[in-house]
């Protein structure tokens, strides 16, 4: 698991911002953590698509922003 940060989401789709680079096309499970820390947590993990990333260039670590379709999702308790 890769940890990121996500920028946008919508019902069609998520960008985030990962140290990883994806592969275009290519299947990509994430996890989106919605709220704020609290004993309120929502959890959706997601099924979707890499659509396109860029370089991130002012980052002082390797970073991509990453779009992804959200094709599937389930709602994930926190137990």
């Amino acid at each position: 698991m890769q940890p990121g940060y996500t920028k946008n989401i919508s019902s069609g789709g998520v960008l985030f911002t990962s140290e990883w680079e994806p592969d275009v096309g290519g299947a990509l499970e994430y996890v989106i953590t919605l709220g704020v820390p609290s004993d309120q947590v929502v959890s959706l993990r997601c099924i979707g698509k890499v659509v396109r990333y860029k370089k991130i260039l002012d980052a002082t670590e390797p970073a991509f922003d990453v779009a992804a379709t959200l094709e599937r999702y389930e709602f994930v308790r926190s137990d």
